[in-house]
């Protein structure tokens, strides 16, 4: 009979105080990470940490593969001009008629 008591006694003071930190008014912003005040920060997870650097890899390889393979999209693009078109004067060539070579 006495552990009876002292059972039903100890679960009622375990369910009030639950219910006195239930009343107790909840903290604000509390989904949004840790607050400190005039203490650094707590350090990231290792896994926060190799996910960031994974993702901002990706990121890069994406600009940098885009950049190479497609660069009319940053310097713009410019028509193609026919190389027979060019004068032997343009291309610096000398005429047939100078030269050691000349007949």
């Amino acid at each position: 009979m006495l552990t009876k008591t002292l059972v039903s006694r100890a679960l009622l003071l375990r369910s009030l105080k639950n219910a006195a930190d239930n009343v107790k008014q909840s903290k604000r912003n509390a989904g949004h990470g840790v607050w400190t005040y005039r203490v650094p920060p707590p350090m990231p997870s290792k896994k926060s940490i190799w996910l960031s650097e994974i993702l901002g890899g990706l990121a890069w390889y994406w600009i940098l593969y885009h950049c190479v393979t497609e660069p009319g999209h940053i310097i713009g693009e410019f028509p193609y001009v026919d190389p027979s078109t060019y004068t032997d004067a343009e291309l610096g060539i000398p005429p047939d008629s100078a030269g050691p070579l000349k007949k």
